[in-house]
């Protein structure tokens, strides 16, 4: 069979997305029809134009800055040969849409960019191919997911008989949060509840799910009569709720006069106990698989620790101690050594919860949420 003839120039215009070629000078070679119509310029305003000059003559410009991130990527991938896949860039609005009838929905857009070497015949980077997809409405989701998700969770305040820190941190390169929560309730005999899970997934669903749970703990946590009851009332229930399957949640009821923590936890990582002389144990001796992921029904396991003034009770997700390709271990240990490290520092737990969140988070952000909760006993 013959194989038919390419038209590489028809196949370039017919691409789905906005594309643009460029050389390694940076100068426009061509651009397909999208393209032109995201940018809204014509193609004899672009071929042969050289992409630094955008904004050049407005330096102070809010967009000038994404020129020159852009400049800056296309210049890596030139250097390197490699492709690059550009962080989320802002645009605001045209300096010439009338600012009394714009409305809020342009007041800013949001573009997701990739730049691909193309090598010539010599293996030298020949040309760059520049694509851009706007992913504004997939920002505008998650903000939604965002305020429903910290609209569900509750407000720090002082409980019990300390001020608890907390820190809720949502993941910043995923375009959808997670289904991360933490729930504190003060007990009328002055007893603390607190407690922390993750619903498997991400997005609204999760985030819906998230809610129902939370609440489900929250109710059980007053009338159960412990964690290992409360987690038995809420696996019970979660069997009722579409994505709540595999859930982890670690559980802690604190009681002051007795100075002991009783805990139960299903499947989530285990609490942290940072005592008096720094020493560090993780709370493990209760767990069980997640929420629906037992073999069978039945009670769940429960233990006590005690606990002496002036340690602190620390609970997580797993945003703030996983990484790819690293053993949970790992993370582990690593959080120990930060508490450890910082034990002592003075400002109790919001101190710790601020020390803990800039040791272990990427300062660029986590790929996953983040919930902690820091309670001094």
């Amino acid at each position: 069979m013959k194989q038919p003839e390419i038209d590489y120039r028809a196949v370039f215009q017919a691409l789905p997305g906005a594309v643009a070629l460029l050389t390694p000078e940076l100068y426009f070679a061509d651009a397909n029809e999208e393209w032109l119509r995201v940018v809204k310029r014509s193609r004899a305003d672009v071929i042969g134009h050289y992409m630094p000059d955008d904004y050049a003559d407005r330096p102070n410009h809010p967009n000038a800055a994404v020129a020159r991130n852009i400049g800056e990527s296309l210049r890596r991938v030139v250097r390197t040969g490699r492709a690059e896949t550009m962080e989320l860039q802002r645009f605001d609005p045209p300096d010439d849409f009338p600012s009394t009838v714009r409305p809020r929905a342009v007041e800013e857009r949001f573009w997701s960019m990739t730049n691909i070497p193309v090598p010539g015949a010599d293996g030298r980077v020949a040309l760059l191919l520049h694509r851009v997809a706007e992913v504004t409405e997939l920002i505008q989701a998650r903000a939604v997911a965002l305020s429903l998700q910290e609209a569900m969770l509750p407000a720090p305040r002082t409980v019990g008989r300390h001020p608890v820190a907390v820190r809720y941190r949502p993941a910043v390169r995923a375009l959808e949060v997670g289904g991360d929560w933490y729930d504190l309730v003060e007990l009328p005999d002055g007893r603390l509840a607190v407690a922390v899970g993750d619903v498997v997934g991400h997005g609204l669903s999760a985030a819906t799910v998230m809610g129902q749970l939370r609440s489900a703990l929250s109710a059980a946590s007053r009338s159960c009569g412990g964690p290992a009851r409360a987690l038995e009332t809420l696996e019970l229930y979660a069997d009722s709720v579409v994505g709540a399957e595999n859930t982890t949640v670690a559980s802690a009821l604190i009681d002051w006069d007795a100075r002991h923590i009783t805990y139960s936890v299903a499947g989530h990582l285990p609490p942290a106990l940072l005592r008096g002389d720094g020493t560090v144990e993780f709370l493990d001796r209760a767990t069980d698989p997640p929420l629906g992921a037992r073999c069978e029904p039945g009670p769940w396991p429960q233990a006590t620790v005690p606990f002496t003034e002036g340690a602190l009770l620390v609970l997580y997700t797993d945003g703030l101690i996983e990484r790819r390709n690293e053993d949970i271990d790992t993370g582990l240990s690593r959080l120990a050594a930060a508490l450890t490290r910082h034990h002592g520092a003075g400002g109790g737990a919001e101190a710790l919860a601020d020390a803990l969140s800039a040791d272990l988070l990427p300062a660029a952000g986590a790929d996953d949420d983040t919930a902690l909760v820091v309670v001094p006993l």
